[in-house]
């Protein structure tokens, strides 16, 4: 029986694992050349996966909220469109077989006999769990003592985390390497520890009446990723209002006749996304990011832009150089890239290399706000809303008050390496383009 293994593929730049979120195809059911077998979700972005064969699917090695690592088999389907013979263990090729994760800690089996286990010389650790352990100083010894709760018993990230954090406190987890057989009075210490709660946090009892909702698996990527951001860099935020009326009105004039000809409606993004990317070319020292006490400044001007989700989420399409796009192709870009992050349709690779980021908090109304940087960048900038406002116009003839388009920039920005002088700079050069738009330009 011809047999075709699927394996999970390179979805991007540094994405190593995915989770797996639903299986579109069960045990049995007849798969299409092209057609979507699985939904994965990474640290970057969902995806359906498609099928690499016709046939049908006999094995499935991970189920639904599992993890698996790059190039893992994640189901075998049968080319003969038989499915009456579906692999009973993964140990049935040798390629299936470095799919099946070896572990120590043995499982009953289905027909009640011992199950087998292998020396902890033969366990499986993902380049994620190794990578975690040189990192923490974790020998191969205590690595083979951490039980885990991944397939098969494997070690996952969180497992490996727990250890670390248990073995801060001066505690330990406790495994078997080899069956043998337990005093009665010693089986409580095969299982690992919970992992204890982090330090701090404070625990919250619900009153009567009060809604428990569990976070989606992109509010705790998020709320990970922005803790994260918080503890990496010391956040100074600077503030600049600007007069954008010559905008607005250059925008009125130009909006129908722009969409009749390109097809697309020309929002104030794009002009937005400009000024910030020419504000980068005179201040070069904003496009960076630091590894340890290097500082590595980035060749291109790849803008971020936070884009909301139906769900309430965000996320942070990428416009790749954005300096040598005109307005046309940056209205373009902003205009495809937000429909796709609506429609869930964004690539991998169009939400990676971004060098700066932009969000709009105007959206909301909000006049400003304090943007927590998008690690590994170094700033952000915040756009608030437009709103017409009386101000003082300096003419030759004399100063009278008039109504005028106005809003606030707010830049936040890694005080490690950016400076408030720097940071300050930046974001009023990123003024001074918007309040020095021509109102004659041609698009």
């Amino acid at each position: 029986m011809a047999q075709i293994e699927i394996r999970l593929p390179k979805m991007g730049e540094s994405v190593t694992e995915a989770t797996i979120t639903n299986w579109l195809k069960n045990i049995g059911e007849t798969v299409k050349m092209d057609e979507p077998l699985v939904e994965v979700a990474t640290d970057k972005v969902d995806n359906e996966l498609p099928s690499e064969a016709e046939g049908v699917l006999i094995q499935r090695f991970f189920e639904k909220d599992q993890v698996a690592q790059v190039g893992d088999v994640i189901a075998v389907i049968s080319t003969d469109g038989s499915g009456t013979s579906p692999i009973v263990e993964a140990e049935a090729s040798p390629a299936a077989a470095e799919a099946k994760v070896e572990v120590s800690t043995p499982a009953p089996s289905s027909n009640g006999n011992a199950p087998k286990t292998v020396s902890s010389s033969s366990k499986f650790y993902s380049p994620l769990v190794r990578s975690i352990a040189d990192k923490e100083g974790i020998s191969s010894s205590e690595l083979d003592t951490i039980s885990g709760t991944g397939q098969e018993g494997r070690v996952t990230k969180k497992d490996i985390l727990a250890f670390v954090e248990n073995r801060g406190q001066g505690g330990s987890t406790a495994a078997v390497s080899a069956p043998a057989a337990p005093a009665p009075a010693q089986t409580a210490s095969v299982s690992a520890p919970a992992a204890p709660a982090p330090k701090n946090e404070p625990v919250i009892v619900p009153g009567p009446g009060d809604e428990l909702i569990e976070m989606d698996r992109m509010r705790k990527l998020i709320s990970d990723h922005m803790v994260m951001s918080k503890h990496t860099s010391p956040h100074v935020t600077s503030f600049v209002e600007a007069d954008v009326t010559n905008i607005v009105n250059w925008r009125n004039k130009v909006k129908k006749d722009f969409e009749k000809r390109e097809g697309e409606s020309i929002t104030f993004t794009p002009i937005f996304m400009e000024a910030i990317a020419k504000a980068i070319k005179d201040f070069p020292m904003i496009n960076v990011s630091v590894s340890g006490t290097t500082i590595i400044k980035k060749r291109d001007i790849n803008l971020g832009m936070a884009t909301a989700l139906p769900s309430g989420n965000l996320i942070v399409p990428v416009i790749k150089n954005a300096d040598r796009l005109n307005l046309t192709g940056l209205t373009k870009a902003v205009n495809e890239l937000a429909r796709n992050a609506r429609n869930n349709k964004l690539k991998p690779e169009d939400i990676q290399g971004g060098t700066y980021t932009v969000t709009n908090v105007g959206t909301f109304g909000n006049v400003m706000g304090t943007p927590i940087i998008n690690q590994p960048q170094v700033a952000i900038l915040a756009l608030g809303a437009i709103r017409k406002l009386p101000a003082v116009i300096e003419t030759p003839e004399g100063d009278f008050i008039g109504i005028r388009h106005k809003m606030f920039l707010s830049h936040s920005y890694d005080h490690r390496v950016v400076d408030g002088s720097l940071g300050g700079q930046f974001v009023r050069r990123v003024a001074d383009y918007l309040e020095q738009f021509d109102t004659n330009r041609e698009i």
